[in-house]
């Protein structure tokens, strides 16, 4: 999976769009322009839920973490023993001790799978739930899950967008991991908060005004407000009302105190922090909570590259968790890199059990696939010596839910004894979805139009897993 930054996917909109405040630094498609295109819908009447994807693009190794097969032969089941948890039966990878010690608020699955195995097929197929019509390439025939909760959530306004990521820069395109609302629109894409929150001088573009602007900032609004009330006074359509409406909400956010206390890490203890770790993916885990705790229905935080926040880089690691012999010596990558994800991903179910989170906030941690079982050796690209890998392996793979409410501290379906392929209780990236979507409130048979204007629904089957309910 290279690693390249791709533009979002151009719509009807302009990229700067109506709101337009100069010198303030407002980049990319404004926000006026995103809630004036909401305009046509309803209101939404959705439950007090949120959901937190961590996604793991490049697909994490499931023999490798959570469906460890300590008897298969060396050659499927790697260097690294599993460990038992603090549920019986359930055992993860050694290097994830902290996973063992919250196992009873996580449900491992192990058993499901899909037909895509390129990248981009199976970015598409996961974050979807449907087959794409082309099985290569990043651009979404169908709406992203998150996508389809930001427009079923709209009207839902809480000072903060409704949809929001978390990504490495030049990372954030819609297209860059199939985060495309494709006919819903542009509109439904997530906000992209971009960088490395880790760091003392990360800040969140377009939400943030430092005090040097202030002034000159209200001046601005004073001025648009007379032209506005002039030209509401010309026009006789509604028109104008209409993109006051949504410039305002625009302001309102852009200014909103709770998404500056949201986006503010500051405002957490040291010690939270330390338990999170001092790295992007810990601090995207806390802002995730903290995101969802401020009422936002949506949070992706992409958990790609270990080797920042002042990690080296590891001559025979790898950008994202492709973990291809040629791409990376696999065990010495992943290594390195699930010290930093167990520590993360435990401290976000951790505090969200102990905050009383654990109901109204969903949990799942996931790629677009698994590693083929059977380890493959070959001359390492920035190495040159053979090293140990794995490809693609759609046919199985393993993920983490937490919290919304459900059953945890069990194991769901399993794998036959080399982990090939689902034995016991196969499911689909679909039937995971149906299980979110109950969790929020949405009914995956409602349908939404598309390009052509024909009916689409949401999902095109799967049940909710009823093992979790």
């Amino acid at each position: 999976m290279p690693v390249k930054s791709r533009s979002i996917c151009p719509g009807p909109l302009t990229r700067r769009g109506f709101l337009q405040i100069g010198a303030l630094g407002v980049g990319g498609l404004s926000l006026a322009d995103v809630m004036r295109a909401r305009a046509d819908a309803g209101e939404a009447v959705a439950p007090d839920t949120s959901v937190i994807f961590i996604w793991l693009p490049g697909g994490p190794p499931h023999l490798d973490m959570y469906d460890m097969k300590p008897q298969a032969p060396a050659e499927y089941r790697g260097p690294f023993s599993p460990i038992p948890t603090n549920v019986p039966g359930l055992d993860v990878c050694e290097h994830m001790p902290l996973h063992a010690r919250c196992a009873d608020k996580y449900t491992l699955i192990r058993s499901i799978s899909h037909a895509f195995a390129d990248h981009g097929g199976g970015h598409k197929k996961f974050l979807t739930g449907r087959d794409p019509k082309e099985p290569t390439g990043f651009v979404n025939d169908f709406p992203m899950v998150g996508s389809v909760v930001a427009k079923a959530r709209e009207r839902q306004s809480i000072g903060l967008p409704n949809y929001i990521s978390g990504v490495d820069g030049g990372r954030d395109g819609a297209d860059v991991f199939s985060f495309g609302a494709a006919y819903l629109g542009p509109s439904y894409t997530p906000f992209s908060i971009v960088g490395d929150p880790s760091q003392p001088q990360f800040s969140v573009q377009n939400i943030s005004l430092d005090k040097s602007m202030s002034d000159r900032f209200d001046h601005r609004l004073t001025l648009r407000k007379g032209f506005d009330h002039l030209r509401r006074e010309i026009d006789t359509s509604g028109v104008m009302d209409s993109i006051d409406t949504f410039t305002t909400r625009a302001v309102d956010l852009l200014t909103s105190d709770r998404a500056r206390e949201a986006f503010d890490l500051s405002k957490e203890p040291d010690e939270v922090r330390d338990r999170y770790g001092r790295h992007a993916w810990g601090a995207r885990a806390l802002m995730a909570r903290r995101l969802v705790e401020a009422g936002c229905s949506f949070v992706t935080m992409v958990m790609e590259n270990p080797y920042q926040s002042g990690r080296e880089w590891l001559r025979n690691g790898t950008y994202n968790w492709d973990s291809h012999a040629v791409n990376c010596h696999i065990f010495d990558d992943t290594k390195f890199r699930l010290p930093i994800y167990d520590r993360a991903v435990t401290a976000l179910i951790e505090d969200v059990y102990a905050r009383s989170l654990d109901k109204k906030v969903l949990i799942i941690v996931t790629g677009e696939f698994g590693r083929t079982p059977r380890i493959e050796n070959q001359i390492g690209t920035q190495t040159g010596v053979m090293q140990p890998g794995r490809d693609h392996w759609p046919n199985s793979m393993s993920l983490v839910v937490s919290g919304g409410g459900l059953k945890m501290g069990q194991v769901i379906g399993s794998t036959t004894e080399k982990g090939e392929v689902p034995k016991d209780r196969p499911l689909t990236p679909n039937d995971l979805w149906a299980t979110m979507y109950r969790h929020v409130g949405i009914d995956p048979e409602q349908s939404f139009p598309d390009f052509s204007g024909r009916p689409m629904p949401i999902l095109d089957g799967g049940k909710p897993i009823a093992e979790l309910i």
